[in-house]
Order: C-alpha cells, then structure tokens, then sequence
C-alpha cells in the first residue's frame, strides 16, 4: 500500500458565496511529484494554499472536510499553524527575495528558529542552493544583493530558502512561469532529485510542463476534481472527455 503524506477529505471551500472547490477527495503519495492542473479557476491554487492553512488570513471564506498531513487534520485546534508551515513550504509564481544578501536570504529562517552553529548554517546553505540548481552560478558570491540575481536565479533562490527549513512537504505555484526555458528545465530536472527527500505538489505553468513532470496529476475544472491518476495515464489515455479536450487545447 502506498503511504499518503497529504490527504484531502470531502473538501468544499466557499469565498463568500462563491464554492471554489466541491467535494474534493485526494490522497498525494509520499516521495513523489504530484501535478494538479486545469484551467484558471479551477481551484487547484486553492487547494494548494489549504494545505498550507494560507487562506487562515483571508476574510469570508469557509471550508469543510478534512486535509491531512501525516494522518493528522491540520485544521485541527492543536495545530501550531507556525510549525505546519515550516514541515509544508510553499514558493510563489512571482519571486520574492528578501531584503539582504543570498546567504542571509537562505539562511534568514534558520536564525529566525533559533539556529546558532555556524558550521550547520553553512552546511545546510550549500545544501539547499546545490539542491535547487543554483549552488555553481552563484557560490563565489554570496554576499552580493538577493535583488542582483536574474528572475531565474532569483526563483530558485526561493526554493532554496525553503529548502533550508528541510520541510516534509514543498508547494509550488507555477514557480517557472516567469522564467526563460533554460532555468524551467533546471528546476524541472531538480524537482525528479528533490522528491527522492520530499513530497512535491506543483501548479505547473502549462499542460506540458505537466506532463513532463508528474508522478500523480489531478485535473481540477470549475471546483471539481474530474480525474487523479498517475501522469503516465493521464496525460495519454485520459478517462473523462473533460480532461481529454483540455489536454489536447480543445478549450482552457
């Protein structure tokens, strides 16, 4: 049987009046890369920030069912929200370095939780930028600006800084959707490394990116899960017509 790190449980999610999501049910195995694709407003981006109890900070929004993390409901009252979100870390489309140099960037998170052993900070510095692709453009300068790095390295940099919290879970929302096919491919290529230590659930910029790296791939459409199978299956001998059409640029 294969182990499930993240679980969604009959969730519905409701934005004021409007239902984003509609009775999704989904386990993503451990160690694995996990798409969830579809057209815009779908609700896989949702879905995304629940696993990260994001959506905690916007006002009139309302979930039921349940989401998972290792067997446990990470909505429940006894969940420090802090803790969940340094074992589930999430990069964003757009990059957003912090203010200071790269190593601070990478290593601001560490400080932040108290680490002091200044071997171990540079140990898990060079650790998290070899694993996202960046380690050999940027390691003879990494007390240059975050900021005077290219939208591509810059990227990665994010991914890094998540790494570097050594989380169980990463999310990633469209994280190449600014970049140039060069740095796409380098994180692309990274992902297939990364998940031998963690499970990986990405938003992909395109159907194709989809393809080329999904283990699992979930199609979302209007709130609706329509089809989750493995991205051998899906993207070649689709169940539902819905997927089919999307696949093959019918409409979406």
């Amino acid at each position: 049987m294969v182990e499930k790190k993240v679980s969604a449980e009959n969730i519905n999610y409701f934005y004021g009046g409007n239902q984003a999501l509609r009775d999704v049910s989904l386990g993503v195995p451990a160690h694995s890369v996990t798409v969830f694709f579809g057209p815009a407003g779908g609700g896989k981006t949702t879905l995304l920030r629940l696993i990260n109890r994001l959506n905690d900070m916007v006002e009139n929004t309302r979930m039921t069912g349940r989401i998972l993390l290792d067997n446990k409901n990470i909505y429940d009252e006894d969940v420090d929200v802090a803790i969940l979100r340094r074992r589930v870390g999430m990069v964003f489309a757009l990059p957003l370095p912090l203010p200071g140099t790269i190593r601070e960037n990478v290593t601001y998170g560490l400080k932040l939780a108290g680490m002091r052993d200044g071997h171990r900070i540079a140990e898990i510095l060079e650790k998290s930028l070899v694993q996202a692709a960046i380690w050999d453009e940027i390691k003879d300068r990494l007390d240059s600006p975050a900021s005077s790095l290219s939208g591509g390295q810059q990227q990665r940099l994010c991914i890094a800084r998540s790494l570097a919290l050594e989380p169980e879970v990463l999310l990633l929302d469209e994280p190449t959707s600014g970049l140039d096919p060069i740095s796409t491919r380098k994180v692309e290529d990274s992902l297939q490394e990364l998940k031998q230590l963690y499970t990986i659930i990405i938003v992909p910029h395109s159907i194709q990116q989809a393809a080329r790296v999904a283990d699992q791939a979930a199609f979302f459409l209007m709130g609706d899960l329509i089809e989750y199978r493995p991205g051998t299956e899906i993207f070649t001998t689709p169940r539902d017509k819905r997927t089919e059409d999307y696949i093959t640029g019918r409409f979406g």
